[in-house]
């Protein structure tokens, strides 16, 4: 924001840019995991948990944070079926999804047939869309959704974001 800019100003239009924004899971029921250090649910002792886990019932539909572009999808790994969406200076991961990925590279594309989803790397994504399903694919305990978000490639806490979009939301209303 320019300097000159009343801090009035500046918070409206902090506020109407939330309004954009969309919450990334259907029938959320609590959060299950933090940001942060934690007790590793596998191993024990402290690791570092890269994202914020929402539990919803398996199958809950999991939504765009932000409109962008798919950058990834992945198979694989403590993270097992996942994709990352690109918006601007923001990477959303979404992790533990149902389905599977077909193909192999930049040609991978996640599939879930059930819940009607197909996606791509460099395929554009609207807001509040259906991109998956929560699964339990992955390093996983029960069916949640791990949503990791990174700005300009540094880690930031999901749940500080999710503040941001409610005071900004109902700031709007």
């Amino acid at each position: 924001m320019p300097r000159s800019m009343p801090e009035a100003l500046a918070q409206d239009l902090t506020a109407a840019l939330w309004t954009r924004a969309s919450f990334p899971v259907e029938n959320f029921q609590t959060y299950t995991s933090p940001f942060g250090y934690r007790s590793d649910p596998y191993g024990g002792g402290s690791r570092f948990h890269y994202g914020l886990d929402l539990a919803a019932p398996n199958g809950s539909y999991i939504r765009s944070w932000w409109s962008g572009e798919v950058l990834w999808v992945e198979g694989s790994g403590a993270c097992g079926t996942s994709i990352a969406i690109k918006s601007g200076d923001w990477t959303h991961i979404y992790c533990h999804m149902q389905g599977h990925v077909e193909g192999s590279g930049q040609n991978k594309t996640l599939i879930d047939r059930d819940g009607g989803i197909q996606l791509r790397a460099g395929q554009p994504v609207p807001a509040g869309a259906r991109i998956g399903r929560v699964g339990m694919t992955g390093r996983t305990t029960g069916p949640h959704l791990h949503w990791g978000l990174k700005y300009r490639d540094n880690w930031v806490d999901p749940a500080l974001v999710l503040r941001a979009m409610y005071v900004g939301q109902q700031a709007a209303l």
